[in-house]
């Protein structure tokens, strides 16, 4: 009863001062009212209030509190109060009592109020509550566990608040943030406030008070998990490793502190710890055998770390392979991490699929974990390790990757100059270079592990100031400036004027490395290499790659086709889009089927651009002009299309061209009467286009009619639809005498009879081109029985076309068409008749 009287008693009296405040016109009444929820505050026997009473205000009314302060943060009797009456009653508030419940009040309000003076008044008062040293006041309460019994939703609440901080700021307060509030600044002063509950932790440990540290890992674990472990662990690191170096309390708090940060994010905070930490030692004494106890702790510390990532420096795996052998008790994991590594640095597969730099990585822990074996421990091992090295040298010498190679040497001289088989050594011819001279380097252990870093002094608040950092800088800025000045007139005695230039006029740029040998090697660097000057060699020798080794072509050759259509001229490389060309078209050329299957489907594909397409185009025509050379003609393989600078035009894009070569064939087959000896026949040579002619012909016909999301052919994409069409009328052109050419022919007409009266001149070329290719290469029987219905449509339609086109163009090809046909017709008619003359 006498407590139930006290609640009702603090309620009513904190209800009786919000109606002063709301109502009262009077400043003394509003100071007495804030001055009294003041006293629910103020500690010590001189107080007005009980300590149960200010124990209910705490845990009931100091949130409501604070609510209604914001929610009259415009009111007048507040804009009647002097700034020091303000500072001291209104903001005074918020930085006392339970500081969990004024940051929650604190955030709510900045993310509810609109840019405004009373906002800028939040954010000022935030910011004292940081530098206050409020933070860690509320870490403390709940190592103490006498704050707030809270539920699981209100403690990830305010979790998700101390964290996210400055990226809430950032949203709100943009662009005039603090810099306080900045990932910079905020989260070390975050690991400050985590620093110093910790300190109290140990103390109060020493005096007998029990306490809990899972809220504080809970913090550390979340800040880590959102990607600022190394802010923080930067400035925890190095505090947790003097402290831990002597001090068994120290230790024990921080080996239960990683026991309970959450195993989700357990991995973020030991990667972080592991790059913070200046030796294994050090981490030893951080996380003790947590390795032992937690199975996602092992599993990071034996495995991701190890095998599954591949970015950390060296000296991460020092660290990590130094604390597995720094105790007896963690010293078969060390083993079972050998096992491991070994068996992945000897597997074939990860040898030809894996990443260099994850084969280099693999490499480093190997040799790291063999050097920090025992005797015992290597005489147990020695025939799993001599297996390894049998395997893995095998596969890695089998690599036509000078690096890999070279790393397969080192790794088995050093690992055959630890295990001393029958006292030989092997011994390899390489040029050794700071990879190898960095892996042979691994086998020499530092003594007494990494040097530990002396403990720095530490800062008043246990961060560095921006503001000192800021002063130092342009002191030493003024030094340097003066040693130059004063250094500038003697540069004057050592004048250069007088010297005679030296003629550069006929320097050449020398390429900084050999271009490639390999193929698979060119691949791999226009895959991966960021190097402009490695992708360029890779890029220019490629083409005579492919022409010189057929059988290394067809094992990549759709690869590679893939990436030169994909790829971007990223670094300006001369010729760019020659080369490429002419790299795509000997993939072609060489392997025929595969590529032309690749292309052909691609050019139908989704999330491809029009220049992409147009490229394929490109690509097709000039290989299959080149597959139609008579295969006994003469010719140096090695030379490609990029003999030129400039990109090969496009068939299509010049009529003239194209009506010479029509004009070429109408003169051949024109019967003339002349004198002298007539000029011999030329002789039907096979080629390499008509076994293959329909790969390339009759996929393009496949999808024209479905519109894409990006492509839509029959629709505005007229300059795509009349390259296809001159494309399809030019495979046509090239399959003369070709067997499948009767078909091509009938499909082709099929298909550019529903275009031909298209709005695009282009378009309506293509189409009078593919015709005209279609009466010529149409053996002249075929005409009469396969197109015997469309011929007299496809004759009235030409000399429509020829009288009345507004494209001069177009009307020349039609009449070249219309006599072509007109030949065709007559010369099976002459056939026909001399057959049934024939007895």
């Amino acid at each position: 009863m006498e407590s139930l009287a006290l609640n009702t008693e603090v309620r009513l009296a904190v209800a009786q001062c919000f109606r002063t405040l709301t109502t009262s016109t009077d400043t003394k009444d509003i100071i007495t009212t804030l001055q009294t929820l003041h006293s629910y505050l103020d500690e010590g026997p001189e107080g007005r209030t009980t300590s149960v009473q200010r124990a209910e205000f705490r845990r009931s009314h100091f949130t409501r509190t604070l609510q209604f302060l914001v929610s009259n943060i415009q009111a007048d009797w507040l804009r009647s109060l002097t700034a020091a009456q303000r500072t001291e009653l209104w903001d005074g508030l918020f930085l006392k009592g339970p500081p969990e419940q004024a940051l929650l009040v604190l955030m709510e309000g900045i993310g509810e109020l609109r840019a405004s003076t009373n906002l800028d008044h939040l954010v000022s008062i935030t910011e004292k509550f940081l530098q206050s040293g409020r933070l860690a006041e509320l870490l403390w309460s709940y190592c103490l566990e006498t704050g707030p019994s809270d539920s699981p939703q209100l403690r990830e609440t305010l979790l998700g608040r101390i964290v996210a901080l400055p990226d809430l700021t950032a949203n709100r307060l943009h662009p005039k943030n603090k810099p306080l509030f900045l990932p910079q600044q905020y989260h070390p002063l975050l690991a400050t406030a985590m620093l110093t509950a910790l300190e109290r932790t140990c103390q109060a440990l020493k005096d007998g008070t029990d306490c809990s540290l899972t809220f504080v890992a809970q913090t550390l674990g979340k800040v880590c998990i959102q990607g600022h472990s190394g802010l923080v662990l930067a400035v925890m690191a190095p505090r947790l490793s003097a402290c831990t170096r002597s001090d068994m309390v120290w230790q024990r708090v921080c080996w239960k502190l990683l026991e309970n940060v959450p195993q989700q994010w357990m991995e973020s905070v030991l990667t972080g710890l592991v790059q913070a930490v200046s030796g294994p030692d050090a981490l030893g004494k951080i996380i003790g055998n947590l390795v032992l106890t937690n199975k996602k702790a092992q599993f990071v510390i034996t495995h991701k770390l190890l095998l599954l990532q591949y970015k950390y420096e060296t000296q991460v795996l020092r660290i990590v392979l130094g604390y597995l052998a720094a105790d007896r008790e963690r010293r078969p994991l060390l083993i079972q991490v050998l096992r491991s590594v070994s068996q992945a640095w000897a597997n074939p597969s990860a040898v030809k699929h894996t990443p260099l730099e994850q084969q280099l990585y693999v490499s480093k822990a190997l040799l790291l974990s063999v050097s920090l074996l025992r005797d015992s421990e290597l005489q147990e091992l020695r025939s799993e390790l001599l297996q390894c090295l049998l395997g893995g040298m095998q596969s890695h010498l089998d690599s036509s990757v000078v690096r890999i190679r070279r790393m397969g040497m080192v790794v088995g001289e050093c690992l055959s100059s630890r295990m001393d088989i029958n006292n030989t050594k092997l011994k390899f011819e390489y040029d050794q270079d700071e990879e190898s001279q960095e892996l042979l380097s691994l086998m020499t252990p530092i003594a007494g592990g990494e040097p530990e870093a002396e403990p720095e002094a530490e800062p008043a608040n246990g961060v560095d100031s921006p503001q000192e950092t800021g002063e130092t800088t342009p002191s030493t800025h003024n030094v340097s400036s003066q040693n130059k000045s004063n250094t500038e007139p003697d540069s004057d005695l050592d004048s250069d004027d007088e010297l005679t230039p030296y003629d550069m006029s006929g320097d050449q740029e020398i390429m900084e490395a050999p271009p490639p040998r390999y193929l698979r090697d060119c691949l791999e660097t226009l895959i991966s290499s960021e190097d402009a000057g490695h992708v360029e060699l890779s890029l220019r020798a490629a083409e005579g790659l492919v022409r010189k080794n057929v059988f290394a072509t067809r094992e990549i050759s759709v690869q590679l086709t893939k990436v030169l259509l994909h790829m971007e001229d990223k670094y300006s490389i001369n010729s760019f889009l020659s080369l490429r060309q002419a790299t795509m078209v000997a993939l072609t050329v060489t392997d025929s089927i595969p590529v032309i299957q690749y292309l052909t489907t691609e050019f139908y594909s989704l999330n491809y651009s029009l220049r992409q397409r147009l490229d394929i185009l490109e690509v097709l025509a000039l290989a299959a002009q080149e597959l139609s050379k008579p295969i006994n003609e003469k010719r140096n393989p090695s030379m490609g299309i990029a003999a030129s600078t400039d990109l090969t035009l496009y068939p299509g894009d010049n009529p003239v061209h194209w009506r010479q070569v029509v004009e070429k064939r109408i003169q051949s087959k024109t019967k003339r009467l002349r004198k002298g000896a007539t000029q011999p026949q030329a002789k039907a040579t096979p080629n390499r286009y008509a076994p293959v002619a329909g790969h390339f012909f009759f996929p393009l016909l496949s999808n024209y009619d479905k519109p894409q999301v990006t492509f839509d052919l029959l629709g505005g994409d007229h300059l795509v639809l009349g390259r296809l069409i001159h494309t399809l009328g030019l495979f046509m052109h090239l399959a003369i005498n070709a067997p499948i050419a009767a078909q091509m022919g009938c499909a082709l007409l099929d298909f550019v009879w529903a275009v031909r009266y298209h709005v695009d001149q282009m378009v309506r070329r293509g189409v009078l081109f593919a015709v005209c290719s279609v009466f010529l290469s149409m053996p002249s029987q075929n005409l009469l029985v396969d197109l015997s219905d469309q011929l007299f449509e496809t004759r009235t339609w030409l000399a429509d076309v020829a009288e009345g086109d507004p494209d001069a163009d177009c009307r020349s090809l039609a009449v070249q068409s219309l006599v072509l046909l007109d030949k065709s017709l007559k010369k099976q008619l002459q056939d026909h008749q001399a057959l049934s003359m024939e007895p």
